[in-house]
């Protein structure tokens, strides 16, 4: 027996995208065959897991932490002072405007404070300190004493996290530094390290995509280890090579009666608050399907699994040829402070995620991870940004300076389109060759997606047992 096979893996499963990634995927029968014990520290109800084996997997509901004021501020201080010391980064710099105070009540008073303090404090030693004041002001909470109560309970030998940012992991990572318990964290996604504001906490191991995603931690967090950051891909993408998950194109073109003698087009549309555009793209793009400004094809809109369909129903009286699909995606708890957390996908959608990835012959999207989900089955991808700050609408052209995605830009994987002639231009020049730019594509799969989709859950279970 090996000594990783007798220790306890503890894994942190904060939200319903944790629960794709690493429950839906096979990390967790790999997990098993790997450590002695499983232990699922969870920020969904328990109800969650039904299908999983209680022989292997102890699942352990954690209580909902609610931050106070006090712990609020030196988390904000911590996430601005790291926004001002990368604020050349065009990413991190438009986070850092978006956060700023619009108001000058008590509440946006202390967001000014912290801007103000941040502006000359802000080194890396600096954003480590007001970590340790975050530390301080929540370590007598009592859901936190609680979170000591639990780690104590089940020793983990290590502590995995399936996400680097949720503010409440910050306490269960208090407690496994006092424990002496080594931590882990996967990263989210691709634009996380460029674009977003600092980690909840200071992990001991990475889990990265690629190597790019490891040049980016080094740079955005230089105390990092280099020999602590493992690349193994993403198990997000995982189910598009397991069998469980396909569904036959009959089945899938009887769920929407499509017609399986016409070309299908996908746009997926972004949640509200970065897709208010998505609307008028939908619209512009059934225009010219109806105009024949598009060559013919049938639309089908795949809905931000964050939110329901209410924002499109101007949209689905108007044009009732498009096709739609409202993800499944269960909530798993009322009353919660964060209610998206606690939706959780089904199998049934992932199957038809797949199925949409597959039988599609084109997906358009407002410059989102769905471009590489697309780039995966060799799909052409157009992205529109129709906004640019001065026509009225969302502002979504300056996503195209974000590091990330002026990757995609430079790569010529993908064409850009910011006006209605330019989104009918590249539609159809996609739908007449669908293997225009293909090369491209594949390049950036292989910049962004460092392991083989077959091979990632397992190299993630490696990197683990590799920190023991």
């Amino acid at each position: 027996m090996t000594l990783a096979s007798q220790k306890t893996l503890g894994i942190v499963i904060t939200d319903g995208v944790g629960f794709r990634n690493f429950v839906l995927s096979t990390f967790l029968t790999k997990a098993a065959r790997s450590f002695e014990k499983v232990v699922i520290f969870s920020g969904l109800p328990s109800t969650a897991y039904p299908d999983l084996d209680a022989a292997f997997f102890t699942i352990v509901e954690l209580p909902v932490f609610t931050e106070t004021k006090k712990n609020w501020f030196w988390r904000k201080l911590k996430e601005v002072a790291h926004l001002q010391k990368h604020k050349s980064n065009p990413g991190i710099a438009d986070n850092y405007e978006m956060n700023k105070a619009k108001s000058w009540s008590a509440h946006g008073l202390l967001v000014r404070f912290v801007y103000a303090v941040s502006s000359i404090f802000h080194s890396e030693k600096n954003i480590l300190r007001y970590e340790k004041f975050h530390e301080r002001s929540f370590a007598g909470d009592a859901i936190v004493t609680k979170y000591g109560e639990i780690l104590k309970e089940h020793e983990p030998d290590i502590l995995f996290f399936t996400h680097q940012r949720p503010p409440f992991i910050a306490t269960l990572v208090f407690w496994a530094k006092k424990l002496k318990i080594p931590t882990a964290s996967f990263i989210f996604s691709w634009d996380n390290l460029a674009s977003k504001g600092r980690m909840a906490s200071t992990f001991d191991y990475f889990l990265v995509w690629s190597d790019l995603m490891k040049r980016e931690l080094l740079r955005f967090y230089p105390y990092t280890n280099p020999q602590a950051v493992s690349i193994v891909g993403t198990p997000q993408f995982e189910p598009y090579v397991l069998p469980e998950f396909d569904m036959p194109k009959t089945n899938f073109l009887e769920a929407f009666d499509l017609n399986a003698d016409e070309k299908i087009m996908c746009y997926s549309c972004a949640d509200a608050t970065i897709g208010p555009n998505d609307p008028l793209v939908i619209a512009t793009l059934a225009e010219g399907i109806r105009s024949g400004a598009i060559d013919s094809c049938q639309l089908l809109v795949r809905t931000s699994p964050a939110e329901d369909e209410q924002r499109f129903a101007e949209t689905k009286t108007k044009y009732p040829e498009i096709k739609w699909n409202h993800p499944k995606w269960e909530l798993t708890r009322e009353g919660h402070p964060e209610p998206w957390s606690q939706r959780v996908p089904t199998r049934e959608d992932l199957s038809m995620l797949k199925a949409i990835l597959k039988f599609c012959d084109l997906n358009v999207n407002m410059l989102s991870t769905m471009s590489l989900d697309f780039m995966l089955f060799e799909k052409p991808v157009v992205n529109t940004a129709f906004g640019n700050g001065a026509n009225g609408l969302y502002n979504d052209q300056r996503f195209l300076q974000y590091e990330h995605y002026d990757n995609v830009v430079k790569s010529g994987a993908v064409k850009i389109a910011k006006n209605a002639e330019e989104l009918y231009t590249a539609v159809n020049a996609y739908l007449r060759n669908p293997n225009l730019d293909l090369e491209n594509r594949r390049k950036l799969i292989d910049m962004q997606v460092g392991k083989p989709l077959n091979e990632t859950t397992q190299a993630c279970v490696q990197a683990l047992k590799n920190t023991l």
